[in-house]
């Protein structure tokens, strides 16, 4: 039973680190997005694929 536990323990804080991670990869994104004045929109997130097109 503690062997379960450890196991729920260990993955709770990966993903409160993974949480954290992300909200400071946003955070970063956000902040390089406002500190560029001339951003087109559609070029904005370019790390992320348009998949409207796919299929």
């Amino acid at each position: 039973m503690s062997k379960d536990l450890s196991r729920e323990e260990r993955l709770a804080a990966q993903l409160r680190a993974n949480l954290k991670r992300r909200k400071a990869q946003k955070k970063a994104m956000a902040s390089d997005e406002a500190s560029r004045p001339d951003a087109d929109s559609d070029h904005a997130s370019p790390g992320l694929s348009n998949r409207a097109g796919e299929g």
